[in-house]
């Protein structure tokens, strides 16, 4: 048997194999000088950064093709990326308005910083688990709020997900998240993912509004798709109908910024809805869940809407 043929053999044997046994990887965390890096079978998922700018972020995040899915910049500087709004940072979680204090953007005066406190579990398994306690601090460094988030890293050898789940909690006094475009859980899709870069980038929810007809829309999910490296792969955000306003308004662009952001309502709706904004009193909290699945194609060749089905049956 010739080599060519005997690997065809193999993958033919293997594919088998997962279709009547189920997939299996091994999903490994492990503590770094940075924060925790995740990988399947031995090669790299994702690394989670305890301080990048001004905030935890997850970057690179690899996909199912071996290829990173979101922006480099300003982590890395890479040949044909843009350099704008720099606090983008792959995914994040922040928010533009709270207590008055700007946790989005990084530049500016009385801008915040969210400072992680301690990891409370990281651990390899199926799936593989980062949690983590975070504070918000003010420019002067007082406690406006903490979080508490949960990253599951998962597989089934065909697609790849992070499930975010965080919990916001005032701890000090009063919390308002403010009525803001500018939030709140939040990927910068790779430069070649783009509508605007015109290689066939496209934005797709799932009420079927495509592109810019999709900004500051309720849905239960967004994808975000296009070529990398010659290869049609896809970013879809799913928000768990447990989460707080669901379906959540997205805050998606034709640029590359793809975000969930359940507390600008007045502002996405140019006025017509209430306002959005949040008050937690003092001891409260806000759970909000998302899933990002890393999938091949488009969002029919990536079954979005039949994996969302199934996601949303999730309990915690």
């Amino acid at each position: 048997m010739s080599r060519r043929l005997f690997f065809f053999v193999a993958l033919a044997v293997t594919s088998f194999l997962r279709g009547l046994n189920g997939f299996s990887a091994e999903i490994s965390v492990e503590r770094s000088e940075k924060g925790a890096v995740v990988k399947i079978d031995g090669r790299l998922f994702a690394e989670y950064l305890v301080q990048s700018g001004t905030k935890p972020i997850l970057w690179p995040i690899i996909g199912p093709t071996g290829k990173s899915m979101t922006r480099d910049f300003p982590m890395r500087d890479r040949v044909g990326e843009k350099k704008d709004h720099p606090h983008q940072r792959s995914l994040w979680f922040s928010h533009g308005d709270v207590n008055g204090i700007g946790f989005w953007t990084e530049r500016g005066k009385g801008v915040g910083t969210i400072k992680h406190l301690e990891f409370t579990k990281v651990a390899g398994g199926k799936p593989g688990v980062i949690a983590t306690r975070n504070a918000w601090l003010a420019s002067d460094g007082h406690r406006v709020c903490e979080d508490e988030r949960t990253l599951r890293f998962d597989t089934d050898g065909d697609a790849r997900w992070i499930d975010f789940e965080i919990t916001l909690k005032a701890v000090d006094g009063d919390v308002v998240f403010g009525d803001t475009k500018e939030g709140t859980f939040g990927v910068r899709v790779a430069e070649s993912l783009s509508v605007d870069a015109k290689r066939g980038g496209k934005i797709v929810n799932s009420e079927g509004q495509r592109n810019d007809k999709a900004w500051g829309q309720p849905a239960a999910w967004v994808d975000y798709h296009g070529p990398i490296d010659g290869q049609t792969v896809g970013i879809a955000i799913f928000n768990h109908p447990s989460s707080f306003r669901y379906p959540t308004c997205w805050h998606v662009r034709g640029y590359g910024l793809f975000a969930a952001n359940p507390f600008g309502l007045h502002e996405f709706s140019g006025g017509k809805e209430v306002n959005g904004a949040l008050t937690l009193s003092r001891g409260k909290t806000v759970a909000l869940r998302y899933r990002v699945l890393l999938h091949r194609g488009d969002e029919r060749e990536g079954r979005v809407a039949e994996r969302f089905s199934v996601y949303a049956k999730e309990s915690k």
